[in-house]
């Protein structure tokens, strides 16, 4: 079955992106307006994150968002049959900021959230650094398109170790100059073990592991987004966050994370993840505090 799949997708990858398109414009009235495809739960992160907004503009993030997202996951395809300069045509970034880190002899961890198109963004920074690339990822359910994805996103010799067995995959690269990518804005699977925050004005919890690995290791930061200055053609911004972790606590730096991250969907709100189901958990008390 993976192989007729593949073959499927690598035919679709073969069109232009233009036409690819056109195909994900039909893609979203699908998604949108028949399927409505977590819909209700992109409209009720939306009416958390900017109660201020009116219902109409809220529609018109969440409209932006879908094509996104159908955008992504067709250029992610497009990742089957096209060269590595097509992509890093398509990808621009302040790379000085990661490059220059390089000379300090320490490795660095990367925190970013769920910012289109994270998948092109992977494949262009292997080349451009001269760290390990390694990603921290959640498996896909789906055991062919784990197969297919896995495939595309470690082409360029990126390291992806899964979050579920991180701290045995992690061992043999401990020593090693990496850069080590991290999806930061997961939902954590225990909320009793987690940093909770104040984020769009609800308590939320974020995971402890980013801090954690940062302050032990005593790893630089980063923080990044990505942006879409045009359909097809992406952005990432690179910017130094903390190059002694060790002088922070855990929850300092998860606390820069947050309000880094808040203010970056606030620029950006149609190019983060919001069928994600980021504000599932209710705080309790037995969690520890809401930290300010």
């Amino acid at each position: 079955m993976y192989y007729i799949v593949y073959a499927f997708l690598w035919l679709l990858s073969l069109l232009p992106l233009r036409i690819l398109y056109i195909i994900s414009d039909g893609l979203y009235g699908l998604a949108f307006y028949v399927l409505k495809y977590r819909r209700e739960v992109v409209m009720s992160n939306l009416l958390i994150a900017f109660p201020e907004k009116t219902e109409m503009e809220r529609i018109a993030i969440a409209k932006k968002f879908y094509h996104n997202l159908i955008d992504m996951f067709l250029e992610t395809i497009k990742l089957i049959s096209v060269s590595d300069n097509f992509i890093a045509k398509r990808v621009s970034a302040n790379w000085e900021v990661i490059n220059d880190l390089y000379t300090t002899g320490k490795s660095v961890q990367l925190h970013l959230g769920h910012n289109f198109n994270w998948e092109w963004g992977n494949l262009v920074l292997t080349k451009k650094t001269a760290f390990k690339l390694l990603a921290v990822y959640m498996p896909i359910t789906n055991k062919i398109f784990e197969k297919l994805f896995y495939k595309l996103r470690t082409r360029n010799g990126a390291i992806f170790l899964r979050a579920t067995a991180m701290k045995d995959e992690f061992l043999p690269y401990r020593n090693t100059r990496y850069l080590l990518g991290l999806i930061a804005d997961q939902n954590p699977g225990h909320p009793g073990n987690a940093w909770w925050f104040n984020f769009f004005g609800r308590p939320t919890p974020f995971l402890k592991g980013p801090a954690k690995g940062a302050n032990v290791n005593d790893t630089i930061v980063v923080f990044a987004f990505i942006h879409k200055p045009r359909r097809g053609y992406y952005e990432a911004v690179f910017s130094l966050a903390e190059e002694n972790p060790a002088s922070l606590t855990e929850q300092e730096l998860t606390k820069k994370f947050v309000l880094y991250l808040e203010d970056v969907i606030r620029q950006y709100p149609d190019m983060w993840l919001w069928s994600h189901r980021r504000w599932r958990h209710e705080w309790k008390e037995e969690y520890g505090p809401v930290l300010s």
